[in-house]
């Protein structure tokens, strides 16, 4: 069965970086993988698409610029490099794959997403 499996979150202080990787076995059926996050009282929100088909990568407003996601040669393994820290950046991480391609401007709807992560927490202090 499908299973994706987040690492690399820790603690950072504000200007620093940090990788985070989302490891996926089970299945090499899928269009999409996306980084989503989600802090403590808000709505869960896309942070970056990696678009299997032809290659392209989608960011949140939030993050341009600064996070780039990225994948293995096997593509068993999808990273997200995430420089210039900002305390507003403090989540919990998810990783999500989709089985389909919705269009460009459906990427960061988590309810396309078919399988996800538990998370990998995120802090950064100033």
């Amino acid at each position: 069965q499908v299973q994706l499996v987040e690492s690399g979150g820790g603690w950072v202080q504000a200007g620093g970086s940090l990788r985070v990787s989302c490891a996926v076995s089970g299945s090499t059926l899928y269009y999409a993988v996306a980084w989503f996050r989600q802090a403590p009282g808000k709505e869960r929100e896309g942070v970056s698409c990696f678009s299997l088909g032809d290659g392209r990568t989608f960011y949140g407003d939030s993050v341009k610029g600064r996070f780039t996601i990225s994948r293995d040669t096997s593509r068993n393994t999808v990273y997200l490099q995430m420089n210039s820290l900002k305390p507003e950046d403090t989540a919990i991480y998810y990783c999500a794959i989709s089985h389909n391609w919705y269009g460009d401007s459906s990427w960061h709807r988590p309810l396309l997403y078919d399988y996800w992560g538990q998370g990998t927490q995120v802090t950064v202090s100033s």
